[in-house]
C-alpha cells in the first residue's frame, strides 16, 4: 500500500458489472472496486489540518484480502502516516499546515472476497471482555435490559441466542431515513422504532451485551450495491477447537452476511469506525461533501466462468 501525490486518482468510465444478473449463490470469487472522496470547502484559510480516515480495509480479514488501495490528500501533507488502532483498523493519518479554501481525502482501493475457507481472526478472552462493556452509543434502558433477560431465557445456547437478537431487531424496526442520526444511541433508537443501518447494528449490540453476548459493530461495503453499511459481529465458541470467533449479523436485512459483503473497520460502536474525522484552527467554519463510487469488477462462478470489467490501472 502506498500514498499517491495529489492528483484526481479515480476514472468516471470504470466499468462495473451488473450485480442484479447475479445470483449469489453461485459466486466463488469477487473483486471489488470503491473510490470515495472527502472534500472540505472552508469559508476562509484554516491552518493546522490534522484529519483522520478510516476507510481503508486490514490486508487479510479471513477470505477477504486488500489487493491495492490508492490514497492521495489536496493539498500537499506536510506528514501522513498509517497505524492500526486497538481494534486492528488502519487508520490514515494526515496533517496538512494550512488550507486556504478547500482540502480533499481520495481513496480508490480493490477487494477481493473468496468463499470462505479459512475462519475470521480469533478474538482473545480480553478483547472478548470489552465488547461485553457498554459503549457510548449501546447504554442499555430499562427496554434493553429486558428484551435482553427475555433472550438469555428463551434462548440458552449462546449462538442460538444470537440469531434470535438479530431477529427481533429486524421485527421490532422499520427502516426509514431522517428519523435518527450517527449520533444516536441504541435506546434513542429503540424508542423511535424507525432509523438506518447503523441504528440496527447499534440495537442489536446492546441486546446482545445485556445479553451476555460480546459484539462489536462492522463498518463495510455491501458489494454490487454500491452501498456502505453496518451490521454486527457476535463474538462464539468455535464450535470446531472453542476458539473464540466473531460471527457475522444483518439484522437491517434479517439474513448473515454473505459474499457480498467486504469488512473495512470494527469497534464498540459507529464512534470507533467514523470514516472520517479531524481538526484544524480557524475562525471559519468547513463543510463536507462525501462522494463515493464502488462496484464489481470481476466475479467468478462456481462452475469456472470468468466476468470482469474494469480494473485498477
Amino acid at each position: 500500500m502506498f500514498f499517491s501525490p495529489p492528483q484526481q486518482v479515480w476514472a468516471d468510465d470504470v466499468p462495473f458489472l451488473d450485480y442484479r444478473l447475479l445470483s449469489w449463490s453461485h459466486v466463488r470469487k469477487l473483486h471489488y472496486t470503491c473510490y470515495q472522496r472527502f472534500h472540505y470547502a472552508y469559508s476562509g484559510p484554516v491552518w493546522d489540518v490534522r484529519q483522520q480516515l478510516i476507510v481503508v480495509p486490514p490486508a487479510q480479514y479471513g477470505d477477504q484480502r486488500l489487493l491495492d488501495v490508492r490514497l492521495s490528500a489536496t493539498p500537499q501533507p506536510e506528514q501522513q502516516v498509517q497505524r492500526l488502532d486497538r481494534y486492528g483498523n488502519v487508520v490514515w493519518h494526515v496533517e496538512i499546515g494550512s488550507v486556504k479554501r478547500e482540502a480533499m481525502f481520495e481513496v480508490k482501493l480493490q477487494v477481493e472476497c473468496s468463499l470462505p475457507t479459512l475462519p475470521l481472526p480469533a478474538v482473545s478472552p480480553t478483547q472478548a471482555a470489552l465488547l461485553l462493556r457498554p459503549s457510548p452509543l449501546t447504554t442499555p434502558d430499562a427496554r434493553i435490559n429486558t428484551l435482553a433477560t427475555e433472550a438469555v431465557e428463551r434462548w440458552p445456547e449462546p449462538g442460538a441466542r444470537a440469531e434470535g437478537i438479530s431477529a427481533w431487531v429486524s421485527d421490532i424496526f422499520s427502516y426509514g431515513f431522517g428519523f435518527t442520526g450517527v449520533s444516536t444511541s441504541a435506546s434513542e433508537a429503540l424508542n423511535i422504532g424507525r432509523g438506518l443501518c447503523q441504528d440496527y447494528a447499534h440495537v442489536m449490540i446492546a441486546i446482545c451485551r445485556a445479553a451476555q453476548l460480546p459484539a462489536r459493530y462492522v463498518s463495510g461495503h455491501m458489494l454490487g450495491e454500491g452501498g456502505s453499511h453496518a451490521w454486527v459481529e457476535v463474538i462464539l465458541p468455535d464450535h470446531a477447537d472453542s476458539t473464540l470467533r466473531p460471527f457475522a449479523f444483518d439484522p437491517t436485512n434479517r439474513r448473515r452476511p454473505h459474499l457480498g459483503y467486504a469488512v473495512v473497520a470494527t469497534g464498540r460502536d459507529y464512534r470507533d469506525v467514523t470514516p472520517t474525522s479531524g481538526s484544524f484552527i480557524s475562525s471559519h467554519t468547513g463543510e463536507l461533501t462525501a462522494t463515493k463510487h464502488a462496484g464489481l469488477t470481476l466475479v467468478e462462478l462456481d462452475d469456472g466462468t470468468l466476468h470482469s470489467a474494469g480494473e485498477i490501472d
